[in-house]
């Protein structure tokens, strides 16, 4: 049986010298992994490019139990993605997004809210002409609260630190838990007031900017063990002055 899907395209991994494995978070099923033929003709070049990390797209997909690899057909853009592939910053960003979203999306079935927060965004990055230099930073703090992991901002008093293990702000450090002191405390408030309309007035310098990926990434890592080694912070890093 074969259902028709949307779906974000998370990334591509060599399976064998015939298929490709293309696992792609789609609106109604969750994580789904796909095989997807190999080859040089015309037809697998244009799908290889609708394949690319992050491209929105409608499928139809099989559906079968017990079965951890589906097939696709009627694979099409619902979305093109002109300046994500053509501008090196904002794929970049792209590339990030995507190899993260792979480590922490593994949920097999369907959440709306977070599908849609995370299509609008690549969609808002496309659309971006400037100033998104920034568009990681809040990206990622936003997603926290569709993973159930964002800061309890209310809890925030000025000198007060955070407690990177229970996502609160505390009056002093706990033992045996992770923080950061009132400095960098007062930074992780601030990002709560940032968003995709307004995140071009926060300054960050590339140190500053840096840093505050570390941190979220660290605070991630500290909430989803599913998270590993990732390659495209450091490429990312240098990108921003």
């Amino acid at each position: 049986m074969y259902e028709k899907l949307k779906g974000i395209v998370l990334n591509t991994i060599r399976y064998s010298d015939k298929h490709n494995i293309v696992h792609v978070y789609t609106d109604g099923r969750g994580l789904m992994s796909f095989a997807v033929p190999q080859g040089k003709t015309q037809a697998a070049r244009m799908r290889n490019a609708m394949l690319m990390p992050l491209s929105l797209v409608d499928l139809e997909a099989s559906v079968r139990s017990g079965r951890d690899l589906a097939m696709m057909r009627e694979l099409r853009r619902n979305y093109p993605l002109a300046t994500i592939y053509s501008d090196p910053i904002k794929n970049a960003i792209a590339l990030f997004i995507s190899e993260l979203l792979a480590h922490v999306i593994q949920e097999p079935e369907g959440n709306d809210p977070l599908f849609r927060y995370i299509e609008q965004a690549v969609q808002l990055l496309e659309q971006m002409p400037d100033h998104y230099a920034n568009f990681h930073i809040c990206f990622l703090y936003h997603l926290g609260a569709h993973l159930g992991i964002q800061p309890n901002v209310e809890s925030y008093r000025s000198g007060y630190w955070f407690d990177m293990t229970d996502g609160v702000f505390v009056s002093g450090a706990v033992r045996g838990h992770m923080h950061l002191q009132p400095s960098e405390a007062q930074v992780i408030h601030l990002l709560s007031r940032m968003t995709f309309s307004n995140m071009g007035v926060f300054r960050f310098n590339r140190d500053e900017r840096n840093r505050v990926l570390d941190v979220i990434i660290s605070y991630y890592r500290l909430h989803n063990a599913a998270i590993g080694t990732l390659r495209s912070p450091d490429i990312l890093k240098q990108l921003f002055v």
